[in-house]
Order: structure tokens, then sequence, then C-alpha cells
């Protein structure tokens, strides 16, 4: 997909901060209109303002929690009554830290529906539209955690592992019809995911961490040069990805236990 300023729409999931709110603002630098898609509908409406006035583009917004079926169907119909859908950026996510005995059962579930269920019915609202039109996009928001597993992640990584894999999978049937997918699996991002999850981002190293923006932008640019299905941001996150890829799978249980033992000795001692 070349992204243009025909004024085609682009629909955002999670649009209210972090890598959807970037979504945002990049797309509607390149004169996309938007229909921006969030729980919190207040901070949706100023973000919507804001790029409406910045960009003089149309920001539509609708408020969904998108773990409830009703409100999942709600925004399904109206990506599939839009004539001028050209990109669907499924980035609603959250994260939960712990050992899933230990969790909330509820809680897990919301997260499979949300990072499963929500992306494959969103997807099959925007295709038909997406194939008539011969143009347009899916960007599926995974993360570099589908690459592994890990102890106290075991449902994030799960759930991640799925929307890689479905996406890949949707890329080689879309071939040849002039719409694109991509997974955009990012690392550390600086936004408020860590935060809101409970978890820690001690252990990190500072180069290994990226700004919404660059990840974004690592995104479209993907996108406008047709490159790989998987976009990885970041040359250090492409080489721990090649790292990952040639490690026997039980070695990557044990480094991720352990880390995750040195993250915990550090809040520890932090009093966290």
């Amino acid at each position: 997909m070349s992204v243009s300023s025909d004024h085609g729409i682009a629909l955002i999931t999670g649009a209210s901060a972090g890598i959807g709110r970037e979504f945002g603002e990049q797309v509607a630098q390149r004169g996309y209109d938007l229909i921006l898609v969030s729980r919190d509908a207040a901070r949706l409406g100023e973000v919507a303002a804001s790029l409406e006035t910045r960009y003089d583009v149309g920001a539509e917004v609708l408020p969904a929690d998108l773990t409830v079926d009703a409100e999942v169907t709600r925004v399904a119909q109206r990506i599939a009554g839009e004539a001028r859908l050209a990109l669907l950026v499924n980035n609603a996510g959250f994260g939960a830290a712990g050992r899933l005995a230990a969790t909330d059962p509820a809680q897990q579930e919301a997260m499979v529906r949300l990072h499963v269920l929500t992306p494959v019915r969103l997807t099959l609202a925007a295709l038909p539209m997406l194939l008539r039109n011969r143009r347009g996009a899916v960007i599926n928001v995974s993360s570099i955690a589908s690459f592994v597993y890990s102890p106290g992640n075991a449902n994030y990584s799960a759930t991640k592992s799925y929307l890689t894999t479905f996406t890949e999978g949707l890329a080689a049937e879309l071939e040849g019809s002039g719409v694109q997918a991509q997974a955009l699996c990012p690392g550390f991002t600086h936004t408020e995911f860590h935060d809101r999850m409970g978890a820690s981002s001690a252990g990190a190293p500072a180069f290994m961490w990226m700004s919404a923006a660059s990840v974004v932008r690592a995104s479209l640019r993907s996108l406008d040069r047709r490159g790989p299905v998987v976009c990885v941001p970041g040359l250090g996150n492409r080489l721990l990805v090649l790292l990952i890829r040639l490690m026997p799978r039980r070695a990557i249980g044990r480094i991720a236990a352990w880390r995750r033992a040195r993250v915990a000795s550090v809040e520890g001692r932090e009093g966290r």
C-alpha cells in the first residue's frame, strides 16, 4: 500500500494513547480521515479535536470496549459500511503480569478476546471493501513477545503469537489483490503500556527502547516499500529476533525465567 493523500479513511483501535495515538498522528499527516476507537471517550475526543485542527482532516470518535462482543459488533458494522476504508490498524491491547494460576480469569479471557477474536472480526469486516477497491492494508500490532514464551506472561505471548501467524497467513491469501497485511512487532516502546500492566522495565538496556513515533514510522515506511509482512522496528530488535529463531525453544524459556527473576530482585531492592 502506498499511503497517499487521497483522503481515504483509516480506522485505528486503541487510538487514545501510545502506538495507536501515534498512528493517528502520522496517518493524519498523510491526509487520511480517521475513525478513532478506544474505551476512553473523553481522551479520544481530545485526540480527535487536535488532529482535525492541526491536519485539516476528519476524525470520527467511536468509543467502544473491544473486549465486549456487542461493542465489537458495532465497530465491525461501522467498518463494513465504510466505502472509503483504506487502512485498518488493530492496535488495542493490554498486558497482565503474573503467573497464570494467580491471575484473574476474567482478565485473561478479555485478553484473548482483545488480541485474537477482535482483530479477526474487524479484519473480516474490512476485507470485502478493501478487496473491492483493490487497495489498502490491515496492520495488526503484535509484539516481539510473539516469538517467545515467557513464565509470567504466558497468555500475552501466546495471543501475540497467534496475531503474528494469523497476519502471515492473511498476507499470503492477499497476494496479487492490491491489499496488504502487516504484523507490526515492536519491542520495548515508550508508552503507558508497562505502567498499566504493573510491570517493570528494569533490566531492559536503554538501546532496546524506541519511541512510539519511531515504531509507527517504521511500520508505514515498510508498507510504502511493500516490505516484509512481519515488521520488527529497530536494528536491536531485529537482531534479537534472529537470535531467538536460532535458539532451542527450551533455552528461550530459561532465559525468560532468569530475566523475570532479575527484574523481581531489582523491584525488591527498590521497594516497588
